[in-house]
């Protein structure tokens, strides 16, 4: 009996050892079936939209033509001209506003929140034109018996932009500072005020250096959008780059070419600037064990 219950205890062992052996199993690779057909589907769609651009009513010559025209080259100019001059304006308003808001001064705070929830509540485009017809409300703009200055001949439409861009983003950088500032430990204002710091010193040497880190990528996002916004512009008169374009198929007709002639230059200005972005993110990210 010893024997047969053995013999049957090896059998089972066998059989088991036989259940758990997967080599005589053959290996077939999982089909992504979801995968294959969205990715056909986009190709398809790629393949139909490049084919739409390419034998549609497009005349690409003049695409290439009107690229470096003397107009469009004047227009992306004071596209960028403007853009670094208002988002250089934005962050100092910015900063000045997050400050204000994390002052312990009950008047300051007060006026901060004023000013982003005035300028963040209504649109760009309704502040570029009050700007730009300041002069229905104050015709004459100074101090009376000093000196003073027709609103009209003062409120050009470069300076009805630079105002509506850099106050308005005044506003939306202020927040981003603020959410900077308040990502710094606590105790390295107690600490700063240990050491006799001024608050303002602080700030400046201690506090907003470790803000960077934070302030970086949305105010980079921010110049970015800037750079597109002033396409806005337009509606008051700018000689942008959106607006020489628009000036140039009024006369010729050809609104697509020169759609696609300011399309190609904003995306070269918005690559460059996301290059320069991500290098200063890196800059910025050093030590903080955190990278790009």
């Amino acid at each position: 009996m010893s024997q047969i219950h053995a013999k049957r205890l090896a059998d089972e062992r066998r059989q088991q050892e036989n259940e758990f052996d997967i080599s005589r199993y053959e290996h077939v690779p999982r089909r992504y079936y979801g995968r294959m057909f969205f990715a056909t589907l986009i190709v398809v769609l790629l393949l139909g939209l490049a084919n739409a651009f390419a034998n549609g009513k497009i005349e690409w010559a003049f695409v290439g033509q009107f690229l470096t025209s003397e107009a469009i080259l004047w227009g992306l100019g004071n596209t960028i001209v403007m853009s670094v001059i208002a988002m250089a304006l934005g962050i100092v308003f910015g900063v000045i506003t997050a400050v204000m808001r994390m002052s312990q001064n009950p008047i300051l705070q007060y006026v901060a929140l004023a000013y982003t929830w005035l300028f963040r509540g209504t649109p760009l485009i309704l502040q570029l034109l009050l700007w730009f017809n300041l002069a229905l409300i104050f015709p004459t703009l100074g101090i009376p018996g000093l000196f003073q200055f027709d609103t009209v001949t003062l409120m050009t439409p470069f300076v009805a932009a630079l105002l509506g861009l850099s106050i308005n983003q005044g506003a939306y950088t202020a927040e981003v500072v603020r959410a900077g500032l308040l990502s710094v430990d606590t105790g390295q204002y107690e600490a700063a005020k240990s050491i006799g710091m001024p608050r303002l010193q602080a700030l400046r040497r201690i506090i907003l250096p470790q803000a960077m880190r934070i302030i970086i990528p949305p105010v980079g996002n921010e110049f970015i959008g800037m750079v597109k916004m002033t396409s806005l512009a337009s509606v008051i008169q700018y000689s942008e780059l959106l607006h020489n374009a628009q000036n140039i198929y009024y006369a010729n007709a050809r609104v697509m070419e020169l759609l696609i002639v300011a399309g190609i230059w904003y995306l070269a200005v918005v690559t460059l600037l996301s290059f320069g972005q991500s290098r200063l993110e890196r800059h910025f990210a050093k030590g903080a064990g955190k990278r790009s």
